[in-house]
C-alpha cells in the first residue's frame, strides 16, 4: 500500500514536470513571451514625447529634428539585417543584438540631452537613434515571425496583438515610468494614479496565462489520451509505408535559393524567394502604397508634438496626444488583424481592400491637422494612431499570403521598409522645410534674426497648413494605387487561402 502511494505520488510528480515542461517549450506560451517582448518594444512611437527636449536642449531648427526622426523611422523600419540573421540563427540571437543596441541607442541619448557629455554632431545623434530604434525590428523578428510560422492560419490574429502590442507599449513605458518617478512637478496626475493604473496594465498582460495554460492543457490531454490509444495499437507489419509522392520529388521551390529566377515567381500564396518578391508587381504596389500611406502617417505622429506647440496647446496636452497615439495605434492593430481575418474567412473581403478603407479615413486626420480646427488635434492623435496601427497588421498579413513563409523573415521587413523613404519625403523634405520657411517668415516679420545654436519656432495654423494638405493628396494617390492591388489580388482572395496550411495541420496531429 505504501509503495503503492510512493508510485502514485512519483508518477503524478512525473505528470506535472511532464506539463510544465509543455507549457513552457510550447507554442501558446511562446505567443505569451513573444507579447510582453513587444509590449516594451515601441519606444520609436514615444518621439513626440522627447523630441522637444532634444530641439531645445541642442539647439535645433524644424528641419534638423525631422533628420533625427527621419533616422530613428530608418532604423525602427529598415529590418533587413535583423531578417537575415533570423534565417540561420535562433530566435534567442535576433532578440540578444535588440537588447545591447536597445541600450546603447537610447543611452547615448539621455547623455547628450542631459548634459553630461559635448554636444554630439548632428550625424552622431542619427546614427545614436537609428541603433536604438533599430532595435525594434529584431525584437519584431524574433517574436512576430516566429509567431507567424506558428500559427500560420491565424495569422491576421497573430499580427494585430502583436504589432498591437508594440503600439501600446510607448503607453505603457510613459506610464511605468510616472509609476517609479512620479516626483516630477510637470504632472497632472497624481502618482499614486500612475502607479494603480501601471498595476493594472502589468495585471492584464500576465493574466492572458489563464488562457496560455487552458490551451496548454487541452494540448497535453490530447497527446496523453493518443499515447494511450498507441499503446493499444498492435502491430499489424513491420514494413514501413511508402512515403507519398510529393515527399519524394521535393518541388521547384525547395530547389531554388533566394536569388534563382527572379522574374519567373511562382503562383499568389506560395513561396516567393527574396528577389521573387521584390521584382513582383505586387510588391513593388504594395511598397510605393506604404511609401505615401504610412509615411504621411507616420509624418503626423512624429511631429505632434511641434504641431501642438504650434497650434497653442498646453504642455500637459502633448503628453495626453502621445498617449492617444499609442493606445489608438494598440486598437487600429489589433481590430484590424482580426476584423481582416473575420471578414477574409466570412466574407472573403479582401486585406488590400481594407488597407484602402484606411488610408482614406486617415485623410481626414490630415485635414484636421491643417486647417487648425479648434480643439481638433485630440480627434486627429486618435485618428493618426488608429489608422498608422491599422495599417501593419494589414501590410504584414499580405505579404504573407501573397509571397509565403519561407522567406517570411526578411520579406515582411520589405513592407516596413517603405515607411522611411515614405518620411523623408512628406516629413524631412517637405514638412521640416516648409515649417522652418515659415519660422523664419515670422523671425523676420518682428525684425529679428536667428542666433546661432537657438532652436526655431513656428507658430500659428500656417506653420503646418499647406505639408499636411500635401500629404492628404499623397495619401490619396496611395488609395488609388491600392486599388490596383485590390483588383489583382480578387481572384486570390476569393478562393481559400489557408487550406494548405489546415491540412498541414491536420497531418501533424
Amino acid at each position: 500500500m505504501a509503495a503503492g502511494e510512493v508510485s502514485s505520488r512519483d508518477g503524478g510528480w512525473r505528470a506535472m514536470r511532464s506539463f510544465i515542461y509543455q507549457v513552457l517549450t510550447g507554442r501558446w506560451f511562446m505567443i505569451f513571451a513573444s507579447l510582453l517582448i513587444m509590449s516594451m518594444s515601441g519606444a520609436t512611437y514615444m518621439f513626440g514625447l522627447y523630441s522637444g527636449d532634444i530641439k531645445s536642449s541642442l539647439g535645433y531648427d524644424q528641419t534638423t529634428l525631422n533628420l533625427i526622426g527621419f533616422f530613428k523611422d530608418v532604423g525602427g523600419n529598415i529590418g533587413i539585417m535583423s531578417g537575415l540573421i533570423n534565417e540561420i540563427t535562433p530566435p534567442w540571437v535576433v532578440l540578444s543584438f535588440g537588447v545591447i543596441m536597445n541600450f546603447f541607442g537610447y543611452f547615448m541619448i539621455w547623455l547628450a540631452i542631459t548634459g553630461r557629455t559635448a554636444k554630439p554632431h548632428v550625424w552622431q545623434m542619427c546614427l545614436y537613434i537609428c541603433i536604438g530604434a533599430n532595435s525594434q525590428t529584431f525584437s519584431n523578428t524574433g517574436a512576430l515571425v516566429t509567431c507567424v510560422k506558428n500559427f500560420p492560419e491565424s495569422r491576421g490574429i497573430v499580427i494585430g496583438l502583436l504589432k498591437g502590442l508594440v503600439g501600446l507599449s510607448g503607453a505603457i513605458i510613459t506610464q511605468l515610468y510616472h509609476a517609479f518617478y512620479g516626483h516630477d512637478s510637470k504632472l497632472y496626475f497624481p502618482r499614486v494614479a500612475y502607479a494603480g493604473s501601471a498595476s493594472f496594465v502589468l495585471f492584464l498582460l500576465f493574466s492572458q496565462l489563464i488562457v496560455i495554460i487552458k490551451e496548454e492543457i487541452n494540448v497535453w490531454k490530447s497527446k496523453r489520451q493518443e499515447s494511450k490509444d498507441a499503446i493499444q495499437l498492435k502491430v499489424v507489419s513491420q514494413l514501413p509505408n511508402p512515403p507519398p509522392v510529393e515527399e519524394l520529388q521535393p518541388t521547384i521551390g525547395d530547389q531554388a535559393s533566394w536569388w534563382s529566377n527572379p522574374f519567373k515567381p511562382p503562383e499568389r500564396g506560395e513561396d516567393y524567394n527574396i528577389l521573387q518578391a521584390i521584382f513582383s508587381i505586387d510588391m513593388i504596389i504594395l511598397f510605393t502604397v506604404t511609401t505615401f500611406g504610412v509615411g504621411g502617417t507616420l509624418t503626423a505622429i512624429d511631429n505632434l508634438g511641434q504641431i501642438g506647440k504650434s497650434l497653442g496647446y498646453p504642455s500637459k496636452s502633448i503628453t495626453t496626444f502621445v498617449s492617444l497615439v499609442s493606445i489608438w495605434n494598440y486598437l487600429g492593430r489589433v481590430a484590424s488583424g482580426f476584423a481582416s481575418e473575420i471578414f477574409l474567412e466570412k466574407y472573403k473581403f479582401p486585406r488590400p481592400l481594407m488597407l484602402t478603407l484606411v488610408l482614406l479615413l486617415s485623410c481626414t486626420g490630415h485635414l484636421l491637422i491643417a486647417f487648425g480646427v479648434p480643439n481638433s488635434l485630440y480627434l486627429s492623435s486618435v485618428i493618426m494612431g488608429f489608422c498608422f496601427g491599422a495599417q501593419w497588421p494589414l501590410i504584414f498579413a499580405i505579404i504573407s499570403e501573397l509571397f509565403g513563409l519561407k522567406y517570411y523573415s526578411t520579406l515582411y521587413t520589405l513592407g516596413g521598409g517603405a515607411s522611411p523613404l515614405g518620411a523623408y519625403i512628406l516629413n524631412v523634405r517637405i514638412t521640416g522645410y516648409l515649417y522652418d520657411k515659415e519660422a523664419m517668415k515670422q523671425l523676420a516679420a518682428k525684425g529679428l534674426v536667428r542666433k546661432e545654436g537657438q532652436d526655431l519656432t513656428c507658430i500659428g495654423v500656417e506653420c503646418y497648413k499647406l505639408a499636411f494638405l500635401i500629404i492628404m493628396a499623397a495619401t490619396l494617390v496611395a488609395c488609388v494605387i491600392s486599388v490596383i492591388l485590390v483588383l489583382r489580388t480578387r481572384k486570390f482572395y476569393g478562393s481559400d487561402i489557408y487550406k494548405k496550411f489546415r491540412e498541414q495541420a491536420n497531418r501533424q496531429e
